[in-house]
């Protein structure tokens, strides 16, 4: 047993014109086709570069769903720059207690739901720029806790094209499920390809 895919997209936005225009007037591409539902983990691979962050900003806005990340506390608390990560949609985390962490996001993503309000949280699973040995689990956790879908999301610098377009739910199956995402991920390439983890969790 591994990740189920889940094809309809009953959540469909406008999003920036604006956006999609810079996107485009800088060579990218978008393909997005809409969310499955309104509450959902989504994972952005691979992250390579501080390059990542404004490109997914611009996709962000482009796309036009409500979406949330985390960030490191200590970055929300530089003046000026706190407030507009903020602003973008970041949430402070302390990484020091990943186990409260995961519990936070998931009764978050529950209340949401009881209350039909948008949640989607986007995270770099990697967890830094660096090459590390995998992933960390907290999409992984939060995801199959919280019983939502988990979108892949991918930025190839190569073909300059971001896709959010395979959404899939866990079936608690840890390996067999990372072996089905590695699969359907494909073979990305981040600003700096040698930085890229494995598609596995550490």
């Amino acid at each position: 047993m591994s990740t189920t895919p889940i094809a309809e997209r009953p959540e469909q936005f406008e999003g920036s014109a604006l956006a999609r225009w810079v996107l485009r007037r800088m060579g990218w591409t978008l393909d997005f086709g809409g969310l499955p539902g309104r509450q959902g983990v989504m994972v952005v691979y691979p992250h390579t570069s501080n390059y990542d962050f404004p490109i997914g900003i611009l996709a962000k806005w482009a796309m036009g769903f409500p979406a949330n990340f985390w960030g490191k506390d200590s970055l929300f608390r530089v003046p000026l720059l706190g407030p507009w990560l903020k602003w973008v949609g970041g949430v402070p985390v302390n990484r020091s207690a990943p186990g409260g962490l995961v519990e936070q996001a998931c009764d978050h993503l529950r209340q949401c739901r009881a209350q039909q309000a948008y949640a989607w949280l986007v995270l770099t699973p990697e967890g830094t720029r660096k090459l590390t040995a995998g992933w960390r689990s907290g999409f992984y956790r939060v995801a199959h806790q919280a019983e939502v879908p988990l979108g892949l999301a991918t930025i190839d610098f190569a073909r300059k094209h971001i896709a959010v377009s395979q959404f899939v739910r866990l079936s608690g199956q840890q390996e067999s499920d990372m072996a089905h995402i590695a699969q359907l991920l494909g073979d990305p390439r981040g600003y700096r390809p040698a930085n890229a983890s494995p598609i596995r969790i550490v």
